[in-house]
């Protein structure tokens, strides 16, 4: 941290008095400056502490000389005495003061030299604690984005480094944020993330300082690190690092995903073909733990990006692959589940689902689910079952006033008891069957809790004293929905 003056005069070997800005003791001096000129405006930048013995200075030329010194923006005044003057002229304490310019009395017995010598060594002993604390933390950055850690590991270190939060933009979307809490400052910085194309900008779109720097990736990636106070220069190049470790880290991310995904893609067309085992034991050698067959088979359709967000959210859960352009999955029953709940929550996707099957009956169970798939998006559906829709094939061949009776027959009880007003028994059923018996997405399609649609189910269940995890009852039931509700007449 630079020396202050409120510190440069707590050094009792020096012996300086405060006379005037007291209050503003605490600006960092950058250098010593000593000179008797009395406009030395053009040699300083800011920020000097300035040593005078006023030699031609006096009650009438120190206001003007004052001024000056305050237009320069220096820290601070240090005026020798015991020398041209006894004192500090009074004009010159008096002008100060108003103008909130610190003045330092300095004694005879001091000579500049020695406030020259404390300036150097301190501001040597900044540089290297800036130095070294650099170096630190470009370790920990390097050590974080090569380990476990990953990119979000290095902005959960940068922010700590900073003392901030920081956020990694892809567009105007937060990707990444530490802390968790920080993603409530993205709406704030959307404008202003138009407005930066390449590069960085420094904003203040609250009480923070926040610096927007452009990352060096293939995406257009952008990193934010808000801060209470203005970034020192250690922190500029935390930052500067961070970007770069980043842009690395990222990219590297792309490039393991894009080969992890041409991977899986190979996998499935080797399982399509026929080769199963060999696809297999291509998984177990990469890292992969093949699921245990029989396996449920799901296709999604949609538009590239929600694609491209679904093989996101499976990363790491579920064997997902490029098919196309769709998305193909398989994997034990659950699976199921799994995938549709990450379809239902990005939007936009519509699936099939085929299964259970072997490993050998993959091909087959793939093109079934891919047929389901494009029936439910001709249907705005979120998913079909392959049996669904293959059964929809087979109304076509039953006799119309055959299918009404067979299904006032079976459905008679859930209509006795929908028509008390307890509940849409009939509906609730034909909409868990439709999307093959999973709770959350039916539920959402009904408007109703989960909880409520399951125990809409038993009870249609123990009305009709119906084994429904039956594909054959569920086969008849659906059939007779779909009779009642004339969808073939």
């Amino acid at each position: 941290m630079a020396l202050t003056l409120r510190a440069l005069a707590a050094d009792r070997a020096l012996g300086l008095r405060v006379l005037t800005g007291e209050a503003v003791l605490d600006r960092p001096i950058g250098w010593v400056h000593p000179t008797e000129l009395t406009d030395p405006q053009a040699f300083l930048e800011g920020g000097e502490l300035l040593l005078t013995t006023g030699l031609a200075l006096d009650d009438e030329t120190s206001p003007g000389y004052v001024r000056r010194l305050v237009d320069a923006g220096v820290a601070g005044l240090g005026f020798g005495v015991g020398l041209s003057h006894d004192e500090v002229p009074r004009a010159l304490v008096a002008t100060a003061a108003e103008a909130g310019l610190p003045v330092l009395e300095v004694p005879r017995k001091t000579p500049f030299i020695a406030i020259t010598r404390a300036v150097s060594r301190a501001v040597a002993a900044d540089e290297y604690a800036t130095t070294v604390r650099i170096g630190r933390a470009q370790q920990e950055l390097t050590r974080t984005a090569v380990g476990t850690g990953g990119p979000a590991g290095v902005l959960r270190k940068l922010a700590k480094l900073v003392d901030g939060w920081v956020l990694l933009f892809e567009r105007a979307t937060v990707i990444e944020a530490a802390p968790a809490s920080a993603r409530a400052y993205g709406a704030s910085l959307r404008e202003e993330l138009e407005r930066l194309r390449t590069g960085t900008r420094v904003v203040s779109p609250n009480e923070d300082e926040v610096v927007l720097q452009t990352l060096d990736t293939g995406a257009r990636r952008v990193l934010a690190v808000g801060t209470e106070a203005p970034l020192d220069t250690a922190g500029r190049h935390i930052v500067n690092t961070a970007v770069s470790v980043l842009s690395l880290a990222l990219e590297q991310d792309r490039a393991q995903a894009a080969a992890r995904q041409a991977l899986r893609s190979g996998l499935l067309e080797l399982l399509s073909g026929g080769q199963a085992e060999l696809a297999l034991r291509v998984l177990e050698t990469t890292g992969g733990e093949p699921p245990r067959a029989p396996w449920s088979v799901l296709v999604f359709l949609g538009p590239p990006a929600a694609r491209r967000k679904l093989l996101e959210a499976l990363e790491g859960e579920v064997f997902a692959a490029r098919s196309g352009s769709a998305v193909a999955v398989f994997g034990a029953g659950t699976v199921v589940d799994t995938v549709a709940e990450a379809a239902l929550r990005i939007g936009g996707l519509h699936g099939g689902v085929a299964g259970p099957v072997s490993a050998d009956g993959f091909a087959a169970g793939l093109e079934q689910a891919e047929l389901a798939a494009r029936a439910a998006e001709a249907e705005g559906k979120i998913l079909i079952s392959a049996a669904e829709h293959t059964g929809r094939g087979l109304l076509s061949l039953i006799d119309p006033v055959v299918a009404r009776a067979f299904a006032h027959g079976l459905l008679a009880p859930l209509r006795r008891h929908d028509e008390t007003g307890r509940g849409d028994l009939a509906e609730s059923l034909r909409c868990w069957l439709e999307h093959h018996g999973h709770w959350d997405v039916a539920a959402a399609r009904l408007g109703v809790h989960r909880h409520t649609l399951r125990n809409r189910i038993t009870k249609a269940r123990e009305l009709l004293g119906r084994d429904l995890d039956s594909p054959g009852v569920r086969a008849e039931l659906w059939v007779a929905l779909q009779a009642e509700g004339g969808t073939f007449t």
